[in-house]
């Protein structure tokens, strides 16, 4: 029986081509480099003692440059193509995360955050771009699921190593070893992966992949991406008001942090597929199974309510993991499924512009509302974004019943 299970979840990895395998290498490399982020909020709050209101405005300029960053990597990824915007972002990004770590002042910081995801967020629409040129259509899901299995592969390790390292050599620390892999994981997608102009997978029998040549006039995406939006604003919580609430509340250290991080990392990395393949067999709705995501990340704030037992984090983590994987992967596959051939850049922009502005939206409100509402305010803000999740669900509904509408009318 556990023979069988085993060979079940390997089944699930054949099928992808060279070139996906390398971009989950070259993913996992990079995101168990990426420290930086976990612990930004508490980076500047504990090391360089900025207020609430600063953090909050720190990371406005972050969200903001990504925004710009996404829209600059899908427009450059249809014009020039993804191979030459994904080489330069990440190279580039390296280079940055060694001088940011320099800077110490709040307007150097807001100008520097935004910067570095200016250049560093062109790489995520290229990215996208290129799992489409490099897969079939009919693996297109489950080869962005190998590559957030990487992600959050590298995350598990990431974090606990981060608080490691903070611990031992200070928050310094976080941006040289960010930054190298960086460099490192491009390197080798540069020397081990060869430029393709078109993909030899396109199939124009597939009607999935033209439904619309304007994205603005697509209702069910633009509605669709206000239910991708919510889902960000609630997880990235994880890595803003939620690292700051581990400490005030309960006392935990950065190491007992990152280990919170490196569950959810893990249970993606033995679960997201083999749920992936169980959605894709029974050909449940992929938007359906998003709205759901958006429920469960509600949830999950809403359990943030109980602030006696810290055993309460690991529960509210589970949920959270289980929003994750079924929001992140099936979001991606349906915003990807949308886009006319030759405009998949200008489509994966808008999808990624709207996880950017959920940092601006989730950062900001957050600690705005933690601020306001003092001494009450995280109970506040938990309340607040479990009822925005509810909306986010409601609206991920509502994209369903107008996608089936569209089905009928063809």
């Amino acid at each position: 029986m556990l023979k069988t299970g085993i060979q079940r979840y390997i089944n699930n990895f054949r099928g992808f081509s060279r070139e996906i395998w390398i971009l989950t290498l070259i993913t996992f490399i990079n995101r168990a480099g990426t420290m930086v982020l976990p612990f930004l909020s508490k980076y500047l709050k504990e090391d360089l003692h900025f207020s609430y209101t600063e953090v909050g405005w720190i990371m406005v300029c972050f969200g903001t440059g990504s925004i710009i960053g996404s829209w600059l990597g899908g427009k450059l990824s249809d014009k020039i193509g993804f191979y030459k915007i994904m080489i330069f972002s990440l190279f580039t990004t390296g280079i940055l995360l060694f001088f940011i770590e320099f800077i110490t002042t709040f307007t150097g910081l807001c100008i520097g955050m935004f910067v570095l995801l200016v250049i560093a967020d062109m790489f995520r629409p290229a990215m996208f771009v290129s799992l489409g040129a490099y897969t079939k259509p009919e693996n297109r899901t489950k080869a962005l699921t190998l590559v957030r299995l990487a992600i959050n592969l590298g995350f598990a390790a990431g974090p606990a190593m981060g608080g490691l390292i903070i611990m031992s050599i200070g928050y310094r620390g976080l941006f040289w070893v960010d930054g190298g892999t960086c460099i490192i994981a491009i390197l080798i997608f540069w020397l081990k992966v060869k430029e393709k102009k078109k993909s030899p997978f396109i199939d124009k029998k597939h009607p999935d992949d033209v439904l619309t040549h304007s994205v603005f006039k697509d209702k069910p995406f633009m509605i669709f991406l206000f239910t991708c939006l919510v889902s960000g604003v609630l997880f990235f919580q994880v890595f803003t008001t939620i690292p700051l609430y581990h400490k005030e509340q309960f006392n935990l250290t950065e190491f007992q942090t990152g280990l919170l991080l490196t569950m959810n990392g893990l249970m993606i990395f033995f679960l997201e597929m083999p749920i992936v393949s169980y959605v894709e067999r029974h050909k449940i709705s992929k938007v359906k199974v998003v709205a759901t995501g958006c429920f469960l990340m509600a949830v999950s704030l809403f359990l943030m309510l109980i602030n006696s037992w810290a055993g309460i984090l690991i529960i509210m983590m589970i949920f959270m993991t289980f929003g994750e994987m079924f929001a992140f992967p099936f979001s991606n596959s349906v915003a990807l499924s949308r886009a006319p051939k030759g405009h998949e850049g200008r489509y994966m922009a808008i999808y990624t512009m709207s996880y950017s502005l959920a940092h601006i939206v989730s950062s900001k409100a957050g600690f705005g509302i933690i601020e306001f509402y003092k001494p009450d305010g995280y109970p506040k803000n938990w309340t607040f974004m479990g009822i925005l999740g509810m909306l986010g669900m409601l609206c991920g509904l509502w994209v369903y019943q107008l996608i089936q509408k569209e089905k009928e009318s063809i």
